[in-house]
């Protein structure tokens, strides 16, 4: 149970007179502080107890003015802030903060879908406006535009954006998809970027910088401020889409066809994020470890092999998908085709999907939000967890090959089963190297957070760096950005003492510190 944490600089008096003003601010039934408050927010994956990441409060404001109040009353009380839009974040914490004693701030009651232009693709919305609460929404009032999911759909569309969230259809790098942003700043101030900096500017949607510096980015993975609406561009909906499955048997198939996908990405044939997954992907969704294997260390390659048989999968597996006018698609399939099976000894079985028929059978290929991948956290039994590291690679099969090899022999070390997938973006991989452990075993739990450390380590000694990463190893993360003696870091540093003076937002996120907490931090 996680008793009560008080952020640093605070006793318990103090902490009290903030609560007291919050409640007043919002109303108590807005502000929430007893221990199962406390205990909803811990991670439910944590690698541990989760208490070194337990909040002190939450607070679930209804509007902009609100998170306004909020903000500013922080900063009278020198009282962190965890900002979250959903807390769904899971495998990176979930809705616990990073400094332990922050109150929470939830925005899940934010979830206002406030414009949806047909004519122009594009949604004005909340941060707690969630992926199935936005499907419904456009299904129901027959709005022909489609979202861009996570494998996991059960969070935040634009909390999926601000931390480089990605999706699967051509519109999937959704941090990209963000046209303009309101922000409430360290200090309770309000501004918006882009276009929006213009009162009654009609353009906010439509061109995503403005006059002078542009900012959006500056607030994605950051502490420089909390998001509280923002525009999103949208996918019309296509007439076609073309889905193939590829199975990869062997292990050394990731070179060839790695480079062969690269290479269609990079000229605009195949326009989607590509996940090259290995066979544990379908077995953990559907099934439990024991229902394979029950011996120690990871599972052996007899066993492996009878997976890929029972879901009709290689050793790798990926989906491609084509979207599109029907000439276009046609044309298109016949490239991909022409590239994939002379080394595949066989031909793509392509599916059509066309427009006016239901998507549900193809998922999150085409904007529909599932759960199903979350089932991965019950593979080892227990009580279970996950976490991933994601170092980003050039997109070159030869070098996903040799990093797949070393994070192999490092599971393997941990005794642990290697779960790891490519995804292949516009010019890069992200290699997602998933940690799947019991959190009632502690000792694999302590094997899973070696294991981690050991591959920041790695990766750094490899020139790779990740993209994004789990609260426990923001620090450490941060870190490995040392490029002329951190210069990266001073100059966040510097950003954040200028807008942040009392350090309210989200300190320590990222590994960014505000002044007043940066020494014995790190």
């Amino acid at each position: 149970m996680a008793e009560r944490i008080l952020p640093p600089g605070l006793d318990a008096t103090s902490f009290d007179s903030a609560i007291a003003a919050l409640k007043r601010a919002l109303g108590e039934h807005k502000v929430f502080d007893t221990e199962l408050d406390r205990d909803t927010y811990i991670d439910p994956y944590a690698l541990g107890d989760g208490l070194d990441h337990a909040a002190s409060a939450a607070l679930a404001p209804t509007s902009v003015e609100e998170v306004q109040a909020i903000v500013r009353i922080a900063n009278e009380h020198k009282l962190p802030l965890w900002p979250v839009a959903r807390g769904k974040n899971l495998g990176y914490g979930a809705a616990s903060p990073m400094l332990a004693g922050s109150a929470v701030l939830d925005m899940t009651r934010m979830n206002q879908i406030l414009d949806v232009d047909e004519r122009y693709a594009y949604a004005t919305l909340e941060p707690g406006v969630g992926f199935y609460q936005f499907h419904e929404h456009l299904t129901n009032n027959n709005i022909p535009l489609w979202m861009s999911v996570p494998a996991n759909g059960w969070g935040s569309v634009l909390g999926n954006a601000l931390e480089r969230g990605i999706g699967y259809t051509p519109y999937g790098d959704n941090t990209t998809k963000l046209c303009g942003l309101e922000v409430v700043t360290p200090t309770g101030d309000i501004v918006r970027t882009g276009m929006g900096a213009m009162e009654g500017n009609k353009s906010w949607a439509h061109y995503p910088y403005s006059f002078g510096p542009s900012w959006d980015q500056m607030f994605v993975q950051s502490n420089f401020g909390v998001v509280t609406k923002a525009n999103v561009w949208m996918m019309p909906e296509p007439e076609l889409t073309a889905h193939a499955q590829v199975n990869l048997p062997e292990m050394e198939d990731i070179k060839w066809a790695m480079d062969i996908l690269a290479d269609l990405r990079l000229r605009g044939i195949i326009e989607h994020n590509v996940v090259f997954g290995n066979y544990l992907h379908d077995a953990s969704a559907f099934t439990t470890r024991a229902d394979w294997y029950e011996g120690e260390g990871p599972i052996p390659d007899e066993v492996a092999e009878k997976i890929q048989q029972t879901y009709n999968v290689g050793w790798w597996t990926f989906h491609l998908s084509i979207f599109g006018e029907g000439s276009l698609v046609e044309a298109k399939q016949k490239i991909v085709s022409a590239a994939f099976e002379p080394k595949l000894g066989k031909k793509l079985e392509w599916r059509n999907w066309r427009k006016g028929e239901p998507r549900e059978p193809f998922s999150i290929s085409v904007g529909v939000p599932m759960v199903l991948p979350l089932n991965v956290v019950n593979w080892m039994g227990g009580r279970g967890g996950h976490i991933g590291f994601s170092p980003i690679l050039p997109p070159s099969g030869e070098l996903a090959y040799d990093a797949f090899m070393r994070r192999k022999r490092r599971f393997e070390e941990a005794g642990l089963d290697y779960y790891s997938s490519f995804t292949v973006g516009h010019r890069h991989i992200a290699n997602v190297n998933m940690i799947l452990y019991n959190r009632d075993d502690a000792d694999m739990v302590s094997r899973s957070r070696a294991l981690f450390t050991q591959m920041i380590k790695d990766a750094r000694e490899e020139g790779y760096g990740e993209y994004r990463t789990h609260i426990d190893f923001m620090q450490s993360v941060a870190e490995t950005y040392d490029y002329n003696d951190h210069a990266l870091m001073r100059l966040n540093e510097k950003v954040k003492d200028a807008l942040d003076p009392n350090g309210v937002i989200a300190p320590g996120k990222n590994g960014v510190w505000p002044a007043r907490l940066r020494e014995g931090s790190k």
